[in-house]
């Protein structure tokens, strides 16, 4: 099954996510099929980018969001 969820970036306490569109098999930070986005949740106005043209292309052909990314994309 295919699953958008976030892979974890940054230096250690300093966090910094990309939103990876992955096979669900594969690790956390394992390889991924594309990158449709990132979110920083360091910066005062925590700062999220998302391709919504690929993030419904994706939710369109049966990929299943994270629990996290559904939170923070308001889905």
């Amino acid at each position: 099954m295919t699953v958008i969820r976030l892979t974890r970036m940054g230096r250690k306490k300093q966090p910094f996510y990309r939103i990876a569109v992955t096979d669900s098999r594969k690790r956390r930070d394992g390889g991924w099929i594309e990158l449709i986005g990132h979110y920083n949740p360091m910066n005062e106005e925590k700062t999220l980018v998302v391709d919504n043209e690929r993030l419904d292309y994706w939710l369109g052909v049966g990929a299943q969001m994270s629990s996290r990314v559904k939170k923070i994309t308001g889905r």
